[in-house]
C-alpha cells in the first residue's frame, strides 16, 4: 500500500495518458464517425450518399472525387448546393481529412444527421485507387 501512496503521481500520469488515448474514441460519435474510402463507396452505392468536397475552388478544380459537389468550407452554411433531403448520407471530403470533421459538425448543426468525414481525405481516396477528376 505504501508503494501506491509514495508513487501517486505515476498513477495520475498513467490515468491522464490513458484518458487522452481514449478521448478520441469517446468524442468521435459526437462529431460523426469518419468513414474509410471503401465505406464511402458503399454509402454512395447502397444509400445514395452525396459526396461534398469542401476544398477551395482551385483545389477542387485540380482534383476531386468523381461526382463530388464543390461546396467550399467558407460557404458551407449558406450554400444552395447541399442536398435538399437532409436524411441522405453526406460524406465530406477535403484534401487531407483534417478539415472535414469541422464541416461535419456544421452540417449536423444544419440538420444533416447522417454527415460523415472521409478519413484521410482525397489522399485516402487516391490511395484506394478510386476515380478522381479535374475540372478546367
Amino acid at each position: 500500500m505504501s508503494f501506491f501512496l509514495e508513487n501517486w503521481y505515476l498513477f495520475a500520469v498513467a490515468l491522464v495518458s490513458g484518458g487522452l488515448l481514449i478521448w478520441p474514441m469517446l468524442t468521435q460519435g459526437a462529431g460523426g464517425a469518419a468513414v474509410s474510402a471503401a465505406d464511402a463507396v458503399q454509402l454512395i452505392n447502397r444509400e445514395r450518399a452525396v459526396l461534398i468536397d469542401i476544398s477551395e475552388p482551385a483545389d477542387y478544380a485540380a482534383a476531386h472525387p468523381v461526382g463530388a459537389r464543390s461546396v467550399p468550407l467558407s460557404t458551407l452554411e449558406t450554400s444552395r448546393d447541399l442536398p435538399k433531403n437532409k436524411a441522405l448520407p453526406v460524406v465530406v471530403v477535403c484534401r487531407t481529412g483534417t478539415r472535414a470533421p469541422g464541416a461535419v459538425a456544421v452540417l449536423k448543426k444544419l440538420g444533416f444527421e447522417n454527415a460523415r468525414a472521409l478519413a484521410g481525405g482525397l489522399a485516402a481516396w487516391r490511395a484506394a485507387n478510386l476515380p478522381v477528376e479535374k475540372t478546367a
